[in-house]
């Protein structure tokens, strides 16, 4: 185990079966295999990103303290998923029982193969930025150079002049 304690930022989503149990058994999950949960967000229902579906997600951020390093969190990650019923299929998005995500490590970038710490769409998704700013509006982004609710404002505004285009 590392000596000091991390910080993280996870979301959760799922847009299949009893979304809010989901939500729920995987934030038990992970305060059991990862370590402990601090804070959650508010349940947001959002539309899904990157492909077309009937259903809605339901997303919720959790702040994390914990001991393991980042691939060890995305190995618990990955085994919580799978527990839960989680099919990866070869699409890059689709439907599923639950996603977790690392968003972001209290300042950590982590660039691995298999690992981007902080997520590399998370300043353009507001179904993410929402309940990351509910927990930690201060933190600053370690590549942005930006706090995360400056982050989300920025979207904000190009979402608005998107539309008015």
């Amino acid at each position: 185990m590392p000596e000091n304690l991390v910080k993280y930022v996870l979301l959760t989503g799922a847009d299949i079966g009893d979304r809010e149990s989901n939500l729920a058994n995987a934030a038990e999950m992970i305060d059991q295999k990862i370590g402990t949960v601090l804070k959650r967000s508010s349940i947001h229902e959002t539309a899904p990103w990157g492909f077309e579906s009937e259903t809605r997600f339901l997303n919720q951020a959790l702040l994390v303290e914990s001991y393991l390093k980042p691939d060890d969190v995305l190995e618990q990650i990955l085994a919580i998923e799978k527990k839960m019923g989680r099919i990866r299929n070869h699409a890059q998005w689709s439907s599923r029982s639950i996603d977790i995500d690392i968003l972001v490590a209290d300042g950590l970038v982590h660039q691995t193969e298999t690992l981007t710490i902080p997520h590399k769409f998370l300043h353009e998704r507001d179904f993410a930025l929402v309940p990351l700013c509910e927990l930690v509006p201060d933190w600053e982004h370690p590549v942005q150079k930006k706090t995360f609710g400056q982050l989300l404002e920025d979207l904000s505004n190009r979402i608005v002049k998107d539309i008015a285009i």
